[in-house]
């Protein structure tokens, strides 16, 4: 076995590094504070091809493979929760479904805005009845003269709202227990997106409720066959898990990070606090569990790439980096002591930051679900 990764590997994780210490870095506290959704930085992110990473490059995107989309995800949330779920839940949620499961209209139609980054999308899933048990969806849509009349809501949605997204893919009941996955585009005539949501963290990141009230779209919107919608979400929630798990790598690896620092610059009683024990306790703990999580991460993605079954691994990896993220943070807080409580600290951030990564593309609860239900239990 080789655990050394290759040369383009290494050299994306340095580019993406650098960025976001440079770029990301120095706006991250401002774009919080200011719940200002990250438009430059996404121009910037578009243009080294991170928008569309796995996307080939006939439609636009970079044609990278999954464990790289991984790295990249990973190094921005090591800086930035907010700018990093922007570009995970464009790709990811937005703009697979429609590389996957569009037809070739559909792909020239999409694709190319979507993978270079010049527009974004996004993925309506979940309702207010309907989050864990995804299947519960209310949304309807009718067929009638060859369009698609669209009732119902969403919410929770990231990338809905920004002044560059161009669709969102919803989940909607074609029929008696019947879902299918429609393109609606922005502007829709009866598609309502609500003001910003305000949130406990990923205060940056563009989060919304939508609402569709006699919305028509074309029959040819219907992404795949007519029905195949929840086997569709199902595919692309187990590939958005990958996402979700390495920014719960990165966001612990960015709470080590900043740890490290302040426990070597702070003094108490006469030497650093890194010198006590109680703290290198907690560092360790800390860096053995992250080299743990991101191995599990590493593999998850490498599955993915071999054409492999890979849903237990992406719920593992995601399960246990989401709650290692919430003791990484916890952790990191307290070696701070009273400084991390207040904002001018980043950690106040991370850990602002860290809950949605045990909530977010299935919770915790329902990660254990998935996983018995792949051992067989």
């Amino acid at each position: 076995m080789n655990f050394d990764l290759a040369q383009e590997h290494e050299l994306l994780r340095d580019t993406v590094r650098q960025f976001a210490v440079e770029k990301v870095g120095p706006v991250a506290e401002e774009l919080d504070r200011e719940k200002r959704f990250p438009y430059e930085l996404v121009a910037e992110l578009a243009e080294l091809g991170l928008m569309g990473m796995t996307i080939p490059e006939e439609y636009g995107g970079a044609g990278t493979d999954t464990l790289a989309y991984a790295i990249a995800v990973e190094e921005l949330t090591r800086v930035d929760s907010s700018v990093a779920i922007t570009v995970a839940a464009h790709h990811s949620l937005g703009t697979l479904p429609i590389y996957y499961f569009g037809d070739d209209e559909q792909k020239r139609e999409w694709l190319p805005d979507l993978a270079s980054g010049k527009k974004l999308a996004a993925f309506g899933l979940t309702e207010a009845g309907a989050g864990s048990d995804a299947a519960a969806t209310r949304t309807t849509a009718k067929l009638e003269n060859g369009e698609w009349v669209i009732d119902g809501s969403k919410i929770f949605i990231t990338n809905a709202g920004t002044d560059i997204t161009a669709c969102v893919t919803i989940t909607a009941l074609t029929g008696e227990g019947e879902i299918s996955n429609i393109i609606v585009p922005n502007g829709t005539p009866g598609y309502v997106i609500s003001a910003p949501m305000e949130k406990l963290g990923w205060k940056a990141s563009d989060t919304r409720e939508l609402s569709f009230q006699g919305v028509r779209v074309p029959e040819g919107n219907l992404l795949g066959p007519r029905g195949g919608g929840f086997t569709q979400f199902l595919q692309i929630l187990d590939g958005g898990r990958i996402s979700v798990a390495a920014m719960g790598v990165g966001l612990a690896q960015g709470c080590y990070d900043l740890a490290y620092a302040y426990a070597k610059e702070r003094q108490q009683f006469g030497k650093p606090i890194s010198k006590f024990q109680a703290v290198q306790q907690k560092l360790v703990d800390m860096a053995t569990e992250i080299e743990a999580a991101r191995n599990l991460v590493y593999k998850a993605a490498w599955e993915k790439d071999q054409g492999r079954d890979f849903g237990r691994t992406a719920a593992m990896a995601k399960l246990y980096s989401g709650e290692l993220s919430h003791r990484a943070a916890n952790w990191a807080l307290q070696i701070h002591g009273g400084y991390g409580f207040m904002d001018e600290y980043a950690i106040s951030r991370f850990y602002r930051d860290q809950k949605i990564l045990e909530i977010g593309e299935g919770t915790n609860e329902v990660q254990r679900m998935v996983i018995a239900k792949h051992l067989g239990l």
